[in-house]
């Protein structure tokens, strides 16, 4: 089976590649993005705001001794290269779409979003013959403002996904932490991920665990009824855009669609 190696510190850490998963996060400026993701590693909110570029972090878990990889594309608001951006979407296994509800615009963009991705997804899918799902998170941000500030209703972003299963609606507050663990947990149920890999549903292990973290046998003594741990790499690094576009081309070949692959062409 194909592995993907990941190193952190003096560890390496062998993940089948069918264990490893992208969650891609995209929306306007100034939505929560980069709070929502910080809430989901590490449980802690920023007040200050400092623009993204575009941020990568990767998580691994062992879960009942198996292991699993999931890397976080964070993306940019401003998306200044709509060709990473569809680079970025192309690659993506799981996507979390966030607008702020005092915020007209943004969710404006999430529909923008939400229609560019079905539309690159399907490029893709019509090459490789995948019968996967689209797992899609629609996320209406800072809940924890009054009533009179929302410009978004409800049933607004209720009907975005009112004709996908694989897609659900949630109105979060990063800041509050309100509903954030319950978002994650139904984004990984729907895309039939370890529910586990929600934030309240594993222990946090440090790197100096690294060397032991993929034993079967892992476990820690403090914890009698929990088998699933989670360890940020602090070294991770996105990959590289060669290296993303072969992986795109290598599922399109794989299923002998070699002819057509322009079609599917990052521009």
């Amino acid at each position: 089976a194909m592995m993907k190696t990941m190193s952190g510190g003096n560890c390496t850490l062998n993940v089948p590649a069918k264990n490893s998963y992208r969650m891609v996060v995209l929306g306007a400026s100034r939505v929560g993005k980069s709070s929502i993701v910080s809430r989901f590693l590490n449980g802690r909110f920023e007040d200050q705001y400092t623009p993204t570029i575009e941020d990568f972090h990767r998580k691994v878990y062992n879960i009942r001794g198996d292991m699993y990889q999931l890397d976080i594309l964070d993306t940019s608001g401003n998306h200044p290269f709509p060709a990473m951006r569809r680079l970025s979407i192309l690659t993506g296994d799981v996507f979390i779409l966030v607008f702020s509800l005092d915020n007209r615009e943004s969710f404006d963009e999430v529909k923008r979003l939400q229609k560019q991705i079905l539309e690159v997804k399907s490029c893709l899918k019509n090459k490789t013959k995948e019968s996967a799902d689209l797992p899609m998170m629609i996320c209406g941000n800072k809940n924890d403002h009054s009533e009179i500030f929302r410009k978004v209703r409800s049933d607004e972003g209720e009907d975005l996904v009112s004709s996908d299963e694989n897609c659900a609606y949630f109105e979060v507050s990063a800041k509050k932490n309100t509903n954030v663990d319950e978002m994650f947990y139904v984004l990984f149920s729907m895309a039939k991920l370890p529910h586990e890999m929600s934030p309240a549903l594993h222990r946090k292990i440090s790197i100096q665990y690294g060397d032991t973290f993929q034993q079967k046998s892992f476990r820690m003594r403090r914890v009698k009824d929990m088998d699933a741990y989670g360890m940020i790499s602090p070294f991770a690094r996105r990959p590289s855009v060669n290296s993303d576009l072969k992986y795109i081309k290598s599922k399109v070949l794989r299923e002998g669609q070699s002819r057509e692959r322009e079609k599917c062409t990052i521009q």
